[in-house]
């Protein structure tokens, strides 16, 4: 029986110098060039960026244009929507019991009796509690204290998603909002131009009260003169 047998090619020997020069020769023709690999699109820097902080959102309050409508329930459960407000004068006054600025504004400055003069007046106080749970100024018994120790007749109502205050813009308490009988924001800002809460170091000499001031300019039909001021006082103790 016969024996296949295999036999390997036989290999030639070349000189060194010959063998250098023809390897890159043996690489190109055993290998092809790989197509070359379109680069992913990398993302532009101004597309798909989140919102920033600085950007309003739609529905967020603004001098000239209707308040953002709410629904909030006050200490008592009682249940108070803004657009049933409407054909009255409507202030809003971000609260908290425990701020130093609140509680020397209710008790020196000027809503010791803002509230109750223009209530008296036919205009709708509510104040506005936007404290998250655990935060200062947050529960239902504090602010029930409140009203008697402020001697407050209106309602203050809990926002602890915090939800109203942020779609106003609230950053202080006390922070300021009046909005007319057709349901349009015209002032938003600082209760008036003193500081320290107590209304005896007005910025201008003397004190004005920017509320009464946007009230008074309701009433005689006059465009409210200084519609946006800086609030000043302790900040809202939103839920981080």
């Amino acid at each position: 029986m016969k024996v296949s047998r295999f036999y390997a090619p036989r290999m030639q020997v070349l000189p060194t110098g010959r063998a250098l020069f023809l390897l890159p020769l043996i690489a190109l023709g055993c290998s092809k060039k790989p197509a070359p690999v379109a680069a992913e699109p990398t993302e532009s820097k101004t597309e798909a960026r989140p919102q920033t902080a600085t950007s309003a959102p739609p529905d967020s309050a603004k001098i000239g244009a209707p308040a953002p409508d709410f629904e909030l329930s006050d200490t008592e459960g009682k249940s108070i929507k803004l657009s049933s407000l409407r054909g009255n004068v409507v202030v809003l006054e971000w609260f908290n019991p425990e701020c130093p600025f609140v509680k020397k504004s209710h008790t020196k400055g000027s809503l010791v009796d803002t509230a109750a003069r223009q209530t008296k007046a036919g205009v709708t106080w509510l104040a506005i509690n936007s404290a998250a749970p655990g935060k200062q100024g947050h529960d239902v018994e504090k602010n029930r204290g409140a009203k008697t120790t402020f001697n407050l007749s209106h309602p203050i109502l809990l926002d602890e998603a915090g939800k109203v205050g942020k779609a106003y813009g609230a950053k202080r308490t006390p922070h300021m909002f009046v909005i007319d009988k057709q349901g349009v924001l015209v002032y938003a800002g600082a209760i008036d131009n003193s500081p320290d809460g107590e209304g005896e170091s007005p910025s201008d000499g003397k004190l004005v009260n920017y509320v009464d001031a946007a009230i008074d300019a309701l009433g005689a039909g006059r465009p409210v003169a200084k519609a946006e001021t800086q609030a000043y006082g302790c900040s809202v103790k939103y839920q981080m």
